[in-house]
């Protein structure tokens, strides 16, 4: 794959990530609280509170844009974690690791519109 091929790539990928931000509006998480069912729901809370929270309180738009309703595939969600987008920063494995990454999905999962 050539330099140009992987930039235009890399554009195509940030655009269509950008454009999944913008297509919905901001929603509440709806529902009731729920109880994690299990540890590796539980250590996603846990996780989200410390690394997510103070941006996307509840999943809904804080500093950051809700996470609670977008539609983006998972992989462009772990990607925009590791690479960061706009504003948001980006979490290397040393400060949120793969397994801890997959409990803060399965956390967001629970959510009755993620």
């Amino acid at each position: 794959m050539s330099m140009n091929s992987k930039a235009a790539s890399a554009i195509v990928l940030f655009l269509v990530v950008l454009a999944s931000c913008a297509v919905r509006k901001s929603e509440p998480v709806k529902g009731t609280y729920f109880q994690p069912k299990n540890s590796t729901v539980a250590r996603g809370e846990q996780l989200y509170m410390i690394h997510c929270q103070k941006c996307h309180p509840g999943g809904e738009a804080g500093l950051g844009p809700a996470i609670n309703a977008n539609p983006a595939p998972q992989f462009l969600k772990r990607f925009q974690v590791r690479h960061g987008l706009g504003v948001m920063p980006s979490f290397k494995p040393e400060e949120i690791s793969r397994a801890d990454l997959h409990a803060i999905s399965k956390y967001m999962k629970q959510w009755k519109h993620y």
